[in-house]
């Protein structure tokens, strides 16, 4: 398969089940993370179980960032997910030329790792200054935004049987950051789409649900009115889709698809898209299952490289006060476990969190209780330890 496409192996989450603003940032409150190091020999684990771990690159983030990523940490040790953790923190500084790029010691963790899994960072508003969620796709030429959006068992929404993922081209479009003033008063933003960035995401799509067992594809598009951009991603979608004849394919104007959505959500298996489109229609969708909060996300690039996140915002009015909902960062996790082959730890730890949020006695004031971080996480961590 073209364009050094590594194969699609973030095993189905759903079978199974913003960029944010000008924050401060809440170093006081960062939470102490265990090194796993310590903690296995604390264990009484042997030098040959240690060896046997993966580096994973722990990118905390911003605001709730670090006390969300403390939690997932202590539910993978719970678990005894053979996990070894490289924190780093990551912001956007100055180069060589004035150029943006994020800390070399981050950027050397991540190309050793392969694998990172980050909190929500914060975008400080300053003329200029990148945002970092962009900053990091196009370190790493994260070219797919892979979210299953999956209904919870116990938590009430309007939908009780959504069922699909959504698949993001990620690194052009009008994201791009082609932008300039033509006179006084007017800008022009420029929308770029190549046939090389629309082949490999129909392509991941198509891998996608070829491996998951999924039956149909659509390409979400504009074409009609953007007849030259959109039309290109929409022809190489088609030509992907030739050779998928297992997988049916289907087309659809993008403002036909949010209102078939919110009809009837169950007609949608995988969904693929270009960028701003894919913005959008992700939220939406985790907006069908109740919210950020509660939705996985998972960034595949090129050369093997694949960072997994949480997609809410930092939320800095909560920062430090134990309020925090970890659950997105902990699904997004278990896509990240799925991803490296580990799947019986996905397995149990997702259905730690899930049976958790079913019961509805332990859960954070979002998710509609009173309980907090800590005693969420511990809840999930002893119902882990009860499925060995």
């Amino acid at each position: 398969m073209g364009g050094g496409l590594r194969r699609p192996a973030l095993s189905s989450f759903s079978r199974g089940v913003s960029d944010s603003g000008s924050e401060t940032r809440h170093q006081q409150h960062r939470p102490m993370i265990a090194v796993v190091q310590v903690v296995l020999r604390h264990d009484g684990k042997s030098t040959d179980d240690y060896r046997k771990m993966q580096t994973v690159t722990l990118i905390p983030g911003d605001g709730i960032g670090p006390e969300i990523s403390a939690a997932v940490v202590k539910i993978f040790d719970a678990a005894k997910a053979p996990i070894r953790w490289e924190e780093r923190d990551v912001m956007a500084i100055k180069g060589p030329g004035g150029r943006w790029m994020i800390p070399p010691d981050a950027k050397e963790s991540m190309d050793r790792s392969k694998i990172g899994l980050k909190g929500p960072l914060k975008t400080p508003i300053a003329a200029g200054h990148p945002s970092m969620n962009l900053l990091l796709r196009k370190t790493f030429d994260l070219y797919a935004n892979v979210r299953p959006c999956v209904s919870i068992e116990g938590y009430k929404t309007p939908y009780t049987d959504v069922d699909l993922v959504t698949i993001r081209e990620n690194t052009e479009g009008e994201y791009s950051g082609i932008e300039h003033v033509i006179v006084d008063g007017v800008v022009q933003s420029i929308k770029l789409i190549t046939e090389n960035a629309s082949r490999r995401i129909a392509e991941y799509a198509f891998e996608y649900a070829r491996n998951n067992q999924r039956s149909s594809v659509t390409a979400v598009h504009k074409a009609n009115i953007m007849r030259m951009s959109d039309g290109l991603f929409l022809r190489k979608c088609r030509e992907v889709a030739e050779d998928y004849k297992d997988i049916k394919f289907t087309e659809m104007y993008l403002d036909t698809v949010c209102l078939n959505m919110v009809q009837d959500p169950t007609q949608f298996d995988i969904l693929v898209m270009p960028n701003l489109y894919g913005d959008i229609l992700s939220d939406l969708c985790a907006g069908l299952i109740g919210g950020l909060g509660v939705t996985p996300s998972g960034n595949i690039g090129a050369n093997g490289v694949a960072v997994f996140e949480s997609v809410h915002g930092t939320a800095p009015d909560i920062a430090g006060m134990d309020l925090a909902n970890p659950t997105a960062l902990l699904l997004s996790a278990v896509m990240m476990l799925r991803h490296m082959g580990l799947h019986e730890h996905a397995s149990k730890i997702q259905t730690a969190c899930f049976d958790t949020i079913k019961e509805k006695k332990v859960l954070t004031k979002d998710l509609g209780g009173s309980s907090k971080c800590s005693e969420f996480t511990a809840e999930i961590c002893r119902r882990v330890q009860d499925l060995d």
